[in-house]
């Protein structure tokens, strides 16, 4: 069984800044990528965005709308990853989930967390 527990998520002005955090634990082996993703009001599971991905080795990727003003980092000895969202727009407004994927030569695994609300708003 693996869980992820986040933290960080609240309420900010536009400007602002906000760190995630995401701890995994658990029967985890191989992971692939760690990533952030986000669903914003009204939207269904299925329209989650990825926001950001890292993997094991280090490589990154950004949604275009966050490039600049998001950072996403990882630990891989402690399973950890975070996302540094700066210069924070009202549109950033979501629910963000933490994602892990795993790979194994028998199975692979996409573990999600329970979520975390960030809202950007004067």
């Amino acid at each position: 069984q693996v869980q992820l527990v986040e933290s960080g998520g609240g309420l900010v002005q536009p400007g602002g800044s906000l760190r995630l955090s995401c701890a995994a634990s658990g029967s985890i082996f191989s992971i692939v990528t760690m990533g952030w993703y986000r669903q914003a009001p009204g939207k269904q599971r299925e329209q989650r965005e990825a926001v950001a991905v890292i993997t094991s080795g280090g490589s990154t990727n950004y949604a275009d709308s966050v490039k600049g003003r998001f950072t996403i980092s990882g630990d891989n000895a402690k399973n950890t990853v975070h996302l540094q969202m700066n210069n924070l727009k009202p549109e950033d407004t979501a629910v963000y989930y933490c994602n892990v994927f795993t790979r194994t030569p028998m199975t692979t695994g996409n573990y999600w967390g329970q979520g975390t609300q960030v809202t950007v708003s004067s």
